[in-house]
């Protein structure tokens, strides 16, 4: 308990009773220990506060992070999308130029 070994602990409690005497000692170790309980207490609460804080900012930032990471998949398929209607157009280009480009049949011909 806050590193006073049990000599300490009889040393201060005769001190004590020396310095504050045998009938308010009782009340004063009373109250002293319903100050400690407030204290605990107190810092529980805030603890309590903190632990909720911190939970709500890590959903936040998870939320958010969820968001970001859809906003670049639909980005990326949409890019794939570009590029595959692209690929499409440029191979179609390319087969109607072939067909340009070809000999022309017997019936063309004449």
């Amino acid at each position: 308990m806050f590193g006073i070994g049990s000599t300490e602990l009889i040393v201060i409690l005769v001190v004590a009773l020396i310095l504050i005497g045998p009938q308010k000692l009782p009340e004063l170790i009373k109250n002293l220990g319903k100050g400690i309980s407030e204290v605990k207490k107190m810092s529980n609460d805030v603890k309590s506060t903190l632990d909720a804080e911190i939970s709500a900012a890590d959903e936040e930032r998870k939320q958010k992070d969820d968001v970001e990471r859809e906003a670049a998949r639909k980005k990326a398929e949409a890019e794939a999308m570009e590029k595959a209607r692209q690929a499409e157009a440029e191979k179609q280009q390319a087969s109607e130029e072939e067909v340009a480009k070809a000999p022309k049949t017997e019936s063309e011909k004449a």
